[in-house]
C-alpha cells in the first residue's frame, strides 16, 4: 500500500511526482562528486569519494521526499512494486517520466556549475572518450575490458541484489527498523554496491538516471557519441535493470517473504501497540518504518 497524507495527498498526485524529481535532482549530487574528481584530475577527490556521493546524494534525497511521495529510488523500483500489486500500474508512467526530467536537469545543473572547471580540462571539447573525456561524469560508460555480454550480465546481477536488499529494507516481517534509519541503510547499500560493482561501468541501476543524463549530454555539445560510444552501449543500463530488478524482488518475494511464519493475531495487536508507544505506530500516518513504500 502506498503512503498517504490524508485526503490532501490523494487530491494533489502532482506533488508526489514533483517530489520524485526533487529527489533525483538531489540523487545527480554523484555528479556532482564525478565532476569534481574528474575536472581537477584527482586532487580532489578519487573513486571512493564518487560513490559516497552517490551514497549521500540518495540519503538526503530520500528525506526531502519519503514524506510527500514515498521517494521512489527509481522506475525499476516502481515497477517492482507494481508487479507485487503495492503501487498502482497508472502511476508509473508519470513517475517514470519524473524521475527521467529529475535526472536531465540534475545533470544540466551540474554542467552549468562545473562549466568552466570542464571546459578548461577538456580544452573546449567536449568529448566521450579518451583522457579528457567528459561524457562519463553524467552517465555510465562500459570499460575497455567489458563485452557486451559482460555487461549486460553485471547489470542484470547488480539490480538484482540492489532491489533483493531494498526490498529486504522494507519487509516489516523481518524486524522492524527505526524510523529515519532506512534512507542510511539505503545509502550503505548504494556505497556497498559501488566498491563491489562499478569498475564495468559505474553500477547506473537505474533507466533514468542513466537515460536523463545522456540525453542531456546529447543536447549539450557532446553530440551522437554519447549513443555509439561502446558500440551502442546506451541501451544496456535501460533495459538490464529492469531484467535484474523484476528477478531480485521475485527472488526475495519466493525464496524470504513467502516462508515467513504467520504471526497470530493477537501477537500482532499487541506488537502494534508497543511499537506505537515512543514511535509513530503502524496506524498512524506516518509509518515508523517506511522509507518509500510500506510493503505488507
Amino acid at each position: 500500500h502506498f503512503l498517504e497524507l490524508g485526503n490532501l495527498h490523494k487530491k494533489y498526485d502532482t506533488v508526489k511526482i514533483l517530489t520524485c524529481l526533487m529527489f533525483h535532482i538531489f540523487k545527480l549530487i554523484g555528479s556532482g562528486a564525478a565532476a569534481q574528481v574528474v575536472t581537477s584530475r584527482g586532487t580532489h577527490g578519487d573513486y571512493l569519494t564518487i560513490q559516497l556521493g552517490s551514497a549521500l546524494g540518495a540519503v538526503f534525497g530520500i528525506f526531502v521526499a519519503r514524506g510527500v511521495s514515498g521517494a521512489h529510488l527509481n522506475p525499476v523500483y516502481s515497477l517492482s512494486l507494481c508487479v507485487l500489486g503495492r503501487h498502482p500500474w497508472k502511476k508509473l508512467p508519470l513517475y517514470s517520466l519524473s524521475h527521467l526530467v529529475g535526472a536531465f536537469l540534475g545533470a544540466a545543473t551540474v554542467y552549468l556549475q562545473y562549466y568552466d572547471a570542464i571546459q578548461t580540462f577538456s580544452g573546449g571539447e567536449l568529448l566521450v572518450a579518451g583522457p579528457n573525456a567528459t561524457a562519463g561524469i553524467f552517465c555510465s560508460y562500459p570499460a575497455d575490458h567489458l563485452s557486451f555480454w559482460g555487461g549486460l550480465v553485471d547489470q542484470v546481477v547488480a539490480t538484482a541484489l540492489f532491489l533483493l536488499c531494498c526490498v529486504a529494507l522494507e519487509d516489516q516481517r523481518n524486524g522492524p527498523l527505526p524510523d529515519g534509519l532506512h534512507p542510511v541503510l539505503v545509502g550503505a547499500l548504494i556505497l556497498t554496491m559501488g566498491v563491489s560493482m562499478g569498475s564495468n561501468c559505474g553500477f547506473p541501476l537505474n533507466p533514468a538516471r542513466d537515460l536523463g543524463p545522456r540525453l542531456f549530454t546529447f543536447v549539450a555539445g557532446w553530440g551522437e557519441e554519447v549513443f555509439k560510444a561502446g558500440g551502442g552501449w546506451w541501451w544496456v543500463p535501460i533495459v538490464a535493470p529492469f531484467v535484474g530488478g523484476l528477478l531480485g524482488t521475485l527472488t526475495y518475494e519466493l525464496l524470504i517473504e513467502a516462508h515467513h511464519q504467520t504471526t497470530p493475531q493477537k501477537e500482532k495487536k499487541s506488537r502494534r501497540t508497543i511499537l506505537g508507544s515512543g514511535f509513530k505506530g503502524l496506524n498512524n500516518t506516518y509509518s515508523r518504518t517506511k522509507t518509500y513504500e510500506i510493503l505488507m
